[in-house]
This record gives structure tokens, sequence and C-alpha cells, in this order.
């Protein structure tokens, strides 16, 4: 099988950013910047492809790069992770071991500021814990997604209307369309630290975002899962907003992403 790495990048040299990132298989890097334009080169043996582009959202650079992409695995990056230089074999053995996979997530080493999750062990992935994923730690089978018509929303991520969740919303696109998604022990890489691109504190933002997001995720249940998320995150979220306001502020979210989702599909009345 292939391999095939899709960098979402800003206003980076491809070049640079290709050794920086420690790429050693094929590449498509979607480079936000203040042009357009086509550039391929070789790096380390392999083929590197960079788009510029002038538009913003994370969503949109990952639907452009799934869109022009060649490999038969895909793996999903960002500018501020490092590669292990074995992270090739690593991935094809893991699906290798699990071949009714469709999608693996694996281990990098993240600040434990930022850290969500870290596989200790290898299972299936459910309704009930996708949430905890991210998009630069999977790999993907690029005809399964392109036969389900699976892409990322254009309202949820860095440079869009809601800051953050365009990651949750693929995942459970892919549970909704039965993809078979697998945890796997295996590091591949580590983040670089660096200034987020979209995190900037636990804002009145923040949480109304989360709630909008919570209302596509969860649908009728999203009240439910926004007690439980402020009541296991309270005592580091909600140092600066209270409580009470969190809650009020997600919900008025929820009310939002509702009326959104009834304006996309008025079935979900």
């Amino acid at each position: 099988m292939k391999l095939q790495v899709l960098v979402a990048a800003v206003n980076a040299d491809p070049r640079v950013l290709a050794e920086k990132m420690n790429l050693r298989t094929d590449a498509l890097i979607v480079n936000q910047c203040d042009h357009y334009g086509y550039e391929e080169f070789e790096h380390a043996g392999h083929l590197v492809k960079c788009f510029s582009m002038a538009e913003r959202g994370v969503g949109r650079s990952r639907n452009f790069a799934l869109m022009h992409s060649e490999g038969e695995l895909l793996l999903f990056s960002d500018e501020d992770i490092c590669l292990e230089e074995d992270y090739e074999e690593k991935i094809l053995a893991a699906f290798l071991e699990n071949r009714d996979a469709d999608m693996i997530l694996f281990n990098l080493d993240i600040d434990p500021s930022r850290a969500t999750y870290h596989n200790e062990k290898k299972h299936r992935i459910h309704w009930y814990n996708y949430g905890r994923f991210g998009m630069v730690e999977t790999v993907a089978k690029r005809e399964t997604l392109l036969r389900g018509n699976l892409f990322f929303s254009l309202l949820f991520g860095g440079g869009a209307r809601y800051s953050n969740g365009e990651d949750s919303l693929f995942l459970h696109d892919c549970l909704k369309k039965g993809l078979h998604l697998y945890t796997d022990t295996a590091n591949i890489g580590r983040e670089v630290l660096r200034d987020s691109t979209w995190f900037k504190g636990y804002s009145e933002k923040f949480f109304f975002d989360r709630g909008v997001l919570y209302a596509y995720l969860y649908g009728r249940m999203a009240e439910v899962w926004t007690l439980r998320y402020l009541l296991t995150k309270k005592k580091t979220i909600c140092a600066e907003i209270p409580f009470s306001k969190a809650k009020r502020l997600m919900y008025e979210g929820i009310r939002e992403g509702r009326s959104l989702r009834r304006a996309e599909d008025p079935s979900e009345s």
C-alpha cells in the first residue's frame, strides 16, 4: 500500500517544511498564503506536491488535499508535526494487522497541556469514545473516504465560523457511514509546540462554539453531553468563566446549532 501525507499549512516554505516534518513518503501540502500556485519537488527520494491558495480554513485545506490525493493510505497531518523516521513502516504494519480497518488512529507525543488521549492498547473506536481523537494521528484508506463521500465541514475549525470541531465531526460522519475505526499503540511522531491558530483560552466564544458543535455531534442528547463535559473538566476550563455561565453559553450554542441543522435538513426539526 502506498502512503501519502496530507499537510495543512499556513504561510509555509514547502521545502523547509518537508525537512522540518521529516517527510519520508510522498506528500501533498496545501499552503494557505497570499497567492495561488503549484510546485512539486523531490524530498528524501519521494514526491512532494504543494498547492498554494488564498482561501482560509483547515477544513477547506484538508478537503482540497483529499480531492487531489493519490495514495492508497492517507496520513492527515499539520505543519507542527515532526514524524518519526519509521512512521511508514509502523502504519503499513498496523493496516496489515487490521485488514478490515478503514481508519487507524496512532499516537503522537503531544504537549501535556494539550494532550487529550494516549492509546495504551489497540481497540475499536465506537460512538462513545470517538470525540477524544484528532486528525493529525489519523490514517485512512483513500478509496473508502471517497466512496463514502466523506469530507470535512467548512463551518468548524481554524479559519472557519466556529473555532474547532472539524475533526470530531469527520470521525462522527465516518462512524455514521459504517467505517471501521481502530486505535494503534505505535508512536508516529511528535508535536512541535507553537501558538494555537484557534485556541485563545476558555472564552465565551469557546463555550458557545462548543455548544454549536455538540448540536451536530449529539443531537437531542447535546445538553446531557454538555453537562458531562463541564462537570468532568470543570477545574480546568471554568477558572475564568464560572460553571453556570459556561453552561448557559453552551446551551445558547446548542440552540444555534440546531437552527443550522434544521436549515440544512428539515427532518431535524
